[in-house]
């Protein structure tokens, strides 16, 4: 089932891990061994999450790596389904 408008991993950092743990982005990237300025486009969905950052999270806080990567697919599908129609490609048909 095709998810329509799935949540940017960042925002679910923010809630589950950040709120969750009442910490700022500042402690939450030490903790990560990260810079504050990578985080931080991360927690508002201005950058995509790695792989690396998602075995970060795994190690620091315990959330499933694949859950996280998961979730950035999820995100990507359905940003590129939503521009779908400004890509042309021609289908391809065998000789």
């Amino acid at each position: 089932m095709q998810m329509l408008n799935p949540m940017h991993p960042g925002k679910f950092i923010k809630t589950e891990i950040l709120d969750g743990y009442n910490l700022t982005i500042t402690d939450a990237a030490e903790a990560l061994g990260v810079s504050r300025p990578t985080l931080s486009t991360l927690v508002n969905g201005h950058s995509d999450l790695t792989g690396e950052m998602a075995l970060r999270i795994e190690k620091a806080f315990g959330v499933k790596m694949d859950t996280l990567v998961r979730m950035q697919t999820n995100y990507d599908i359905a940003r590129l389904r939503k521009r779908a129609s400004s890509i042309h490609v021609d289908r391809f048909a065998a000789a």
